[in-house]
């Protein structure tokens, strides 16, 4: 199994490409100057390195902090873009009446085309797979599909607040520490087997 890692909380990035006895090869910079403009080049250095294309790796880890806000966004942001290999989008659809937000599907995984043949109706994209697929939902819904503008493709903290006052609003509060994540598929790297003593 190989996999990539992402470290970019600190002042100090690094890229590392690693299976479960070596570290293959591995990218380290100490630059004051954005990780963005050094990221997508050292995955791309590793890769080669290691002689290793993406569709070689088994999964992505990234640091998820704590650490610098823009340096853990640029290390979170790469890996969707490095899952577009998968040929997925996290989707669920939604409907707004009445100022109220109601999910009319549960949030899955799903390919672009399949998504967006299962819509009938006129229907606004938003998010990452919005903007990396779409062509393919134009080629396919034509004039019922339309987007989001750019600063709406991404969640932010004033959306849920704002999510979250509604909530509450409605008596559905969640106890701070019994709140855990959403996955929507099983993660790609696996445990085999029990460890070795």
């Amino acid at each position: 199994m190989r996999l990539l890692g992402i470290e970019t909380a600190t002042m100090v990035g690094s890229v590392a490409v690693v299976d479960q006895v070596d570290v293959l090869a591995s990218y380290l910079w100490n630059i004051e100057s954005a990780h963005s403009e050094h990221l997508m080049a050292a995955i791309k250095q590793i890769l080669a390195d290691a002689s290793l294309s993406l569709q070689k790796l088994d999964g992505v880890a990234v640091s998820i902090g704590p650490g610098s806000f823009t340096g853990l966004r640029i290390g979170l942001e790469v890996c969707p873009m490095l899952d577009a290999k998968k040929g997925e989008v996290y989707a669920s659809v939604y409907q707004v009446a009445g100022g109220e937000i109601e999910r009319l599907s549960a949030p899955q995984a799903i390919s672009p085309e399949l998504l967006a043949k299962r819509i009938s109706q006129p229907t606004v994209f938003s998010g990452r797979g919005a903007i990396v697929y779409r062509e393919t939902i134009l080629k396919i819904l034509r004039e019922k599909a339309h987007f989001a503008p750019p600063d709406l493709n991404y969640p932010d903290a004033a959306a849920v607040a704002r999510v979250g006052l509604s909530a509450i609003e409605k008596g559905e509060e969640a106890e701070l520490f019994s709140i855990e994540p959403l996955y929507i598929r099983k993660p790609d790297a696996k445990i085999s087997g029990q460890p070795k003593l």
